[in-house]
């Protein structure tokens, strides 16, 4: 067995895009979900029916791609906000198969009320962090992917081998 150095650890922990995408992905959802606790709201559930907020209902493949969640982890997502009357999910007339998902006037209600506390925390960051559309850019651009994410890895010891360790 081989013992992976410690250094390596800290070299990870400093470089690793994944990570930091992870650890900030954490900090802004407990941020969001703490300011819409009081209207019963989590963050991703704002996202969903922000998502929802359209002219015409989607059906959960498309929703599920825009979202980058897959169709199973979608269909969980939705079924407490239909228990709570904020989405209908109803046959699609063009295609019995597929489902359409539609907001509630309740569900629009609560998207009314969250979407101030979104400005204000959203602004708050902004303010924080400072202009963040370079930042968005980039994260669009890492969600979409491209077309070397799917090339085979190659070696990168010696660059990665150049840079700092610290702890």
């Amino acid at each position: 067995m081989t013992d992976v150095p410690f250094e390596t650890t800290l070299l990870v922990r400093d470089t690793c895009l994944c990570l930091a995408a992870q650890r900030a992905a954490r900090a802004l959802a407990r941020r969001f979900d703490d300011a819409f606790r009081p209207l019963d709201l989590t963050n991703g559930q704002f996202s969903l029916l922000m998502a929802l907020n359209r002219q015409r209902p989607p059906s959960i493949a498309p929703l599920a791609e825009f979202l980058a969640m897959d169709r199973t982890t979608l269909t969980a997502a939705l079924k407490p906000l239909e228990r709570r009357g904020l989405i209908t999910v109803s046959v699609d007339p063009d295609d019995r198969r597929s489902r359409l998902l539609r907001l509630t006037g309740k569900g629009r209600g609560l998207l009314a009320k969250a979407l101030p506390i979104w400005k204000e925390h959203h602004a708050l960051l902004e303010l924080q962090t400072g202009p963040a559309d370079g930042l968005r850019r980039d994260l669009a651009k890492l969600a979409r992917g491209t077309p070397d994410a799917q090339a085979p890895a190659r070696d990168t010891s010696r660059a990665l081998s150049a840079l700092p360790c610290a702890d």
